[in-house]
Order: structure tokens, then C-alpha cells, then sequence
């Protein structure tokens, strides 16, 4: 895994085996991109036979040994190579029971600690743990945020929207530091994006969409692709809006 030409360019991608993450990792495998990949669940066998598909290992990222191990294996592999992107999509929106919003006066605080720890935490620590890679190819750094973390979101619970606030805080913070080590840092908020975690209520924020549809993961990926390319070679420290117009309300 020590090639470093632009036809074997690598990415980290977190959250991989569904939704955001994994139409991600199937746009990079598209653009021929080899993947390295995370999340608490496998891979669909599919995908697997890609043969730029590098590394997919089972991992839960709000655990601090599993994260670290991750960490470990990723350089591992790397060797002395580059790494030239890394996506921190995985996160978690706890709900009650019955599905309503958690806010900041109900729910347990251990749960707001995982959340935490999954949501901010653990891209501080990919950040850091892969930084020396990442200087040496150059890379970018794209955190997922949410429009939740900008204003009070009917069915985000309070924890997730913080989480993502703090998000945004520290993609600022990032790209002010990792400047100096030719490390590129941006974030992209998504809106309503149709995934498992959007339920049926969430049609009712469609009229509040300017392009009045909800958007695809596929939408999200392209803007993440964007970020980690040549393309958006002088941009840092920015959070690109991908949500139909729905933040201008």
C-alpha cells in the first residue's frame, strides 16, 4: 500500500456499510480511488470484489480500543506510504422508544457521551492518528456535519445537533493547524437526506426545500469527492451546504 502515483490515490471513509458512507465509498471505487473502510457492520459481498476496496475492518469508533486499533492498522498498512483522504461520516441521532426527539431536558447523559464520543470525538482522534500519512500525500480531511447543527431541527435530537455544532468548530480549528502539514480540512452539511434515518415525518420539511425534493447520498458523495480532489485544491476550513436550499429559511 506504499504507491503514491494519481491512478492509486487512498481514502479512509468511516460509517462505510450504509447510507451517506457507503454511496461514498462506491463513488471513490468509481473514480478509482482505493478505499480503506470502518464501520460497526461488514461490507456487502459486492463490493468486497472490488479490487480497490484495500481494507474494511469492523470497528466501533465510540470505543477507544476499537478506535485505536483501527488507527493501528490503518498506518500498518500504509507503511510509509500517503494517505490521501479521510471522511468522517459516522455518527449516531439517538430517539426514544418511540421514536421522538431527545432534547436537552429528557434522555440519559451517558447516551449524550456516545454520542460525543462517536460524532466529535472519534474524527479528533482519526485526525491525529492519521495525520503523519495524511501530511505525507498531501491530503484533505471532509467531516460530515448536519443542518442540525446550525439551528433547532424538529426531529434531530439536542445531542446529535450539538455534536454536529462542535463538528463544525473543530473543522475550523483542524484547517487553521493542518495548514502547516499540507492537510486540506473542510466539512459538508447535509440536510434531509434519504436514508435509513430519515422516517416518514421528515416529508412534512419538504415544502421548506426550495428544490422540493429530498436529497440523495449519492449528493452528498459528489460534494465529499469534490472536497478530497485537485479540484478544491485551495479550499480549507470551509462547510459546504448540501441541502436544497433548505438552510436559506
Amino acid at each position: 500500500m506504499g504507491e503514491t502515483s494519481e491512478s492509486r490515490r487512498t481514502v479512509v471513509i468511516t460509517g462505510a456499510s450504509r447510507g451517506i458512507g457507503h454511496a461514498t465509498a462506491v463513488l471513490f471505487l468509481e473514480r478509482g480511488w482505493r478505499i480503506i473502510t470502518c464501520s460497526r457492520d461488514d461490507v456487502p459481498p459486492s463490493c468486497r470484489r472490488d479490487r480497490n476496496w484495500t481494507m474494511h475492518v469492523p470497528t466501533d469508533l465510540a470505543d477507544a480500543a476499537s478506535l485505536d486499533q483501527f488507527i493501528a492498522e490503518v498506518n500498518a498498512g500504509l507503511g510509509t506510504g500517503a494517505l490521501h483522504a479521510l471522511v468522517n461520516n459516522a455518527g449516531r441521532s439517538p430517539k426514544t422508544p418511540y421514536r421522538e426527539r431527545l432534547g436537552c431536558l429528557n434522555g440519559d447523559l451517558d447516551a449524550w457521551r456516545d454520542v460525543f464520543a462517536l460524532n466529535f470525538y472519534a474524527p479528533l482522534r482519526l485526525v491525529r492518528g492519521l495525520a503523519g500519512a495524511l501530511h505525507r500525500g498531501r491530503g484533505a480531511v471532509v467531516n460530515v456535519t448536519s443542518i442540525a447543527g446550525h439551528k433547532v431541527h424538529p426531529f434531530a435530537g439536542s445531542a446529535y445537533s450539538i455534536s454536529k455544532a462542535a463538528l463544525s468548530a473543530l473543522t475550523r480549528e483542524l484547517a487553521h493547524e493542518c495548514a502547516a502539514l499540507d492537510i486540506r480540512v473542510n466539512a459538508v452539511a447535509p440536510g434531509e437526506i434519504e436514508t435509513e434515518m430519515i422516517q416518514p415525518e421528515y416529508e412534512v420539511l419538504i415544502p421548506r426545500i426550495p428544490m422540493e425534493r429530498m436529497g440523495s447520498p449519492r449528493d452528498v458523495a459528489a460534494a465529499i469527492f469534490f472536497l478530497c480532489s485537485e479540484d478544491s485544491g485551495y479550499v480549507t476550513g470551509s462547510e459546504l451546504w448540501i441541502t436544497g436550499g433548505q438552510h436559506l429559511y
